[in-house]
């Protein structure tokens, strides 16, 4: 994968990420990244820190965002929304009701994995997760740190995966209900890495088919582990529904090899996500009214 000079899907200690959203913003400008969003999981809190370290580069352009848990049929879907106004005044109450259900989950995986042997980590995952949202990633460095596995793949492998004791399902949002937030502060709303989900291509098409009708904009296209096949399908289905396309790194972690600041598949295709989004470097509100751009 060659470095690009954006990445628009990134990780902060504001939710399950390593580095702060200022050594964030570093570490990206440093990989040459120069059009960066930052969008933790169900959290706006770490937006004003990592943009302020954006101003200190007069060469990189920020833009807000955010990367929400929701439901479609049932399955757990991550809906990116990029260039959002963050003092929208319709965020505080979303994302405190978000972090309500996530606070209500750490507790029951807690309780969960306690039932199966384990010593209760709600108050270690809590101190991982610091100011941030609480997730799963978050129980596994305190099994990490107990020598309870060797890494945090071990830990979701073993106790935290799909199926496994740690996997407490929540009633998020409905994906309509993430689309309308995202639209009414004034961002794009994209399914965030869509082979992550073990859909069918059938099903890929259904889920985009309701995005589209819940008023959203298109797909991350490229990230690391996409396939080159995957790539061109989602490409391909992005050009015959005229929808948006969007890449990034999801960079979490320096230690995690697989993933860095910059680094995806590169492609080629238009309407790209890019093109729409702001042109100040530092605007929270990439437009007025968000029904009024055009796509075309």
């Amino acid at each position: 994968m060659k470095p690009s000079a954006y990445d628009l899907h990134s990780h902060s200690t504001a939710s399950d990420g390593a580095l702060s959203p200022a050594a964030l913003v570093e570490a990206a400008y440093a990989a040459g990244v120069r059009q960066f969003a930052l969008t933790d999981h169900d959290t706006l809190e770490g937006l004003y820190e990592a943009r302020e370290a954006a101003r200190q580069h007069s060469d990189m352009e920020f833009f807000p965002g955010v990367e929400l848990t929701c439901l479609w049929q049932r399955r757990v879907i991550h809906l990116l929304g990029i260039g959002i106004d963050t003092e929208a005044s319709q965020c505080a109450d979303y994302m405190a009701r978000l972090r309500r259900l996530r606070d209500e989950r750490a507790e029951k995986i807690a309780e969960k994995l306690e039932k199966k042997g384990l010593p209760n980590l709600l108050a270690e995952a809590q101190e991982n997760a610091g100011d941030g949202q609480i997730g799963r990633p978050h129980f596994a460095q305190a099994m990490l740190k107990r020598g309870m596995v060797s890494t945090p793949q071990q830990a979701f492998d073993l106790w935290l995966g799909a199926g496994k004791a740690g996997d407490v399902k929540a009633e998020w949002p409905s994906l309509e209900e993430a689309v309308q937030l995202v639209k009414s502060a004034g961002g794009y709303a994209l399914v965030a890495h869509p082979t992550k989900y073990k859909l069918t291509f059938t099903r890929l098409r259904a889920l985009t088919d309701d995005l589209v009708a819940a008023g959203g904009d298109g797909l991350e296209v490229s990230y690391p582990g996409v396939t080159p096949n995957h790539l061109r399908d989602l490409l391909n289905l992005a050009e015959r529904k005229s929808l948006v396309i969007s890449a990034g790194s999801d960079f979490h972690s320096p230690e995690q090899r697989w993933t860095a600041l910059g680094r995806f598949p590169s492609f080629e295709g238009g309407r790209h996500l890019l093109s729409y989004l702001s042109q100040d470097p530092f605007s929270e509100k990439v437009a007025t009214d968000p029904s009024s751009r055009s796509l075309s």
